[in-house]
C-alpha cells in the first residue's frame, strides 16, 4: 500500500482522472469499478473532460457499478447508481454492453450478485477499483463485520450508513439493505485506490491505516494490497503526516 496526499480536492480529482485515464491508455480494455458518492464527483467530471479532449479513448473498456441500496435503480434520485450515471456514464455515451450494474429491484438479487461476479471473473479480475471511505470505515456498502472474504453479496446496512445515506435524497427515506461489489474483488484487484476527503474522515482513516487489519474496519484491507493507493486531501491526511 501507497499513501499520497495532495493539497486539496481540487489536485487529488485531476491526478485521479489522469490516473484512470493512463490505465485505460496502457489497456484499453480495461474494466473498471468505481463508487459513487460525493468524494470523486469531481474526479468524474474532470475524466469526462479528459475524453471529450481525446486525450483517452475510452470505446473498449467496461464499466461495473460498485453497490446500490437495495430497491432503487438508476432511474430514482438518491440512489447510487443515478449519481454514476449522471457524472460519469450518460455523459461519456457509453453503449449498454460497456455497464453493468446491479438491479437492486430484482426479485433475486443473488442473481443479481452471481452476474456482477461473472463480469469480474470473465474479464480477468478488475483492473481498477476505486472506491471511498465511510464514516464507519465500510469500502463500498461492505459494513464493519463483513468477511474480507466475500465476493458480491447483499448486506444489511449499519444505522451510520443509512443516516448518512439520508443526504443523497431529497426527503427521509427508508434504506436498509444494499448489494455490494465485495472485498475478495478487492483483494484480487490488480489496482486499487481509496480516495478520502475532508477533515471529518481524518479520524477513521487514521484508525484504517494505523490500526490492526480486522473486519470490524474495512478499510483496514488496503494495508494488505501490494497495489493499493490510499489518495487523500490535506483535510483527511491531517492526522497521518508521518506515514
Amino acid at each position: 500500500m501507497t499513501f499520497h496526499q495532495f493539497p486539496d480536492h481540487a489536485t487529488l480529482s485531476q491526478y485521479t482522472a489522469e490516473h484512470i485515464a493512463a490505465i485505460i491508455n496502457q489497456k484499453p480494455d480495461a474494466l473498471l469499478c468505481l463508487a459513487s458518492g460525493d468524494t470523486p464527483i469531481e474526479t468524474y467530471h474532470r475524466f469526462v473532460d479528459l475524453v471529450k479532449a481525446d486525450k483517452v479513448d475510452i470505446s473498449q473498456c467496461t464499466f461495473v457499478g460498485l453497490d446500490e441500496w437495495v430497491g432503487f435503480g438508476p432511474e430514482d434520485f438518491g440512489s447510487c447508481s443515478y449519481y454514476v450515471f449522471r457524472d460519469l456514464f450518460t455523459p461519456l455515451n457509453l453503449r449498454p454492453d460497456q455497464v453493468h450494474v446491479f438491479d437492486a429491484k430484482a426479485d433475486d438479487l443473488q442473481a443479481e450478485c452471481a452476474k456482477i461476479d461473472a463480469v469480474i471473473k470473465a474479464k480477468g479480475g478488475l483492473d481498477l477499483l476505486l472506491v471511498g471511505m465511510g464514516m464507519n470505515g465500510h469500502i463500498a456498502l461492505n459494513e464493519p463485520g463483513t468477511p474480507f472474504t466475500l465476493g458480491c453479496h447483499v448486506v444489511d446496512l449499519a444505522e451510520s450508513t443509512i443516516t448518512v445515506g439520508q443526504k443523497y435524497f431529497e426527503k427521509e427515506t427508508s434504506l436498509t439493505q444494499g448489494i455490494t461489489v465485495g472485498l475478495r474483488h478487492l483483494t484480487e484487484a490488480k489496482e486499487v485506490i481509496l480516495l478520502v476527503s475532508g477533515a471529518k474522515k481524518a479520524p477513521v482513516l487514521r484508525d484504517a491505516l494505523r490500526g490492526p487489519i480486522t473486519e470490524e474496519m474495512p478499510a483496514s484491507i488496503l494495508q494488505t494490497h501490494a497495489n493499493g493507493q490510499v489518495w487523500v486531501d490535506e483535510a483527511a491526511g491531517s492526522l497521518l503526516a508521518d506515514v
